[in-house]
């Protein structure tokens, strides 16, 4: 088990409720963290509509997660 920081913007800000959260999980990958996380707080966003940073750096996916790690789901975004 690890201990990673969460953030969360825009729709997934408003379904989670917090901006933030820390958070212990068995989740090795982004991937398996956010379906995690979507099963436990009903996001909407498939996973496939979400990209991931991990420490500050866009990641894929698969990318490993290790103790600490703070992690950002980005959802689409509209411009205009």
């Amino acid at each position: 088990m690890i201990t990673v920081h969460v953030q969360y913007f825009a729709i997934l800000r408003e379904q989670r409720g917090l901006t933030q959260e820390k958070l212990a999980t068995d989740a090795a990958t982004t991937a398996a963290l956010y379906a995690e996380l979507r099963a436990r707080h009903q996001f909407t966003l498939p996973a496939d509509r979400i990209r991931a940073a991990v420490n500050d750096e866009l990641v894929a996916a698969a990318a490993p997660l290790a103790d600490g790690d703070r992690i950002v789901f980005i959802p689409p975004v509209a411009g205009g």
